[in-house]
């Protein structure tokens, strides 16, 4: 194959993905609805995987406290092998069942978290022995994965099965599955956050501005939301000590000098 026919090929396979997340819209949604309900009272969301599961529940994780202000303890990633296996293959840590126990004992889990168990086959043990773990101590368990048939849906209350068929390459499930995992992870994390008022009108009021390009959007979200100017929304960030949400607050209530708007034309 050229190197079109084979992107051609890929994008074709990549399109069944958003269809299969589609199918599972009903399910996910519940699963949000359970994560809200236990973040209200204080719980925490761990993801639990291996390999390629492992690294996106950790990059989804990791980029929650950024991007809606919340704690890094809220969300939290567990991969099999630990931080090695995120910057090489450690490819006999998902058959680990021991470590991932003891992992869980030391970060604290309890009956008021949600597990988030993520496997490509369905069956990693690693994974599932967490499943069990949650499971015994009464924690909310979910599963998302490729299999249609999942040993891990006997454990879990709501089991994510993406069909998105076969990978372009044989076995390669960092492809279309890896795909849909990140898809149903963005919708988890992120419809928990809207839920829950971190966001407004489609806006990242609870952002951490904390590099220069985070520092200018911040300052166009205070803008567009308080209707004033960039000067304004900037000098509003700084008092606030770049607590956008706190800024825009500050706007409206008149801490800040506002411009007078224009008198209409009657």
């Amino acid at each position: 194959m050229t190197s079109l026919e084979i992107v051609h090929l890929i994008n074709r396979e990549d399109q069944k993905v958003a269809r299969a997340v589609a199918k599972e819209a009903n399910r996910i949604a519940r699963i949000i609805d359970q994560v809200v309900e236990a973040l209200k009272l204080g719980g925490r969301v761990f993801y639990i995987g291996a390999g390629t599961s492992g690294r996106l529940g950790v990059l989804d994780a990791t980029e929650m406290p950024p991007t809606f202000g919340v704690s890094s303890k809220t969300f939290q990633g567990v991969i099999a092998g630990g931080w090695k296996a995120l910057r090489m293959s450690v490819e006999r840590a998902e058959d680990d069942q021991l470590s991932i126990g003891r992992e869980l004992k030391r970060r604290g889990l309890c009956e008021s978290d949600v597990l988030i168990g993520l496997s490509a086959s369905g069956k990693t043990p690693f994974v599932l022995a967490a499943m069990r773990v949650a499971k015994q101590i009464g924690a909310r368990c979910f599963g998302i994965t490729c299999s249609q048939n999942p040993k891990m849906a006997s454990l879990a209350d709501e089991t994510v099965v993406l069909r998105v068929g076969p990978e372009a390459v044989a076995g390669s499930s960092r492809m279309k599955c890896g795909t849909g995992q990140k898809m149903v992870l963005n919708a988890i994390s992120t419809g928990s956050m809207i839920r829950l008022g971190r966001v407004y009108e489609g806006l990242m009021i609870d952002m951490q501005p904390k590099s220069r390009k985070l520092k200018r959007r911040a300052v166009l979200i205070i803008s567009e939301i308080a209707r004033v100017d960039k000067a304004t929304a900037e000098r509003a960030l700084r008092k606030a000590r770049g607590n956008i949400r706190r800024a825009i607050l500050s706007l409206g209530s008149g801490i800040v000098n506002r411009p007078k708007p224009e008198s209409k034309k009657k």
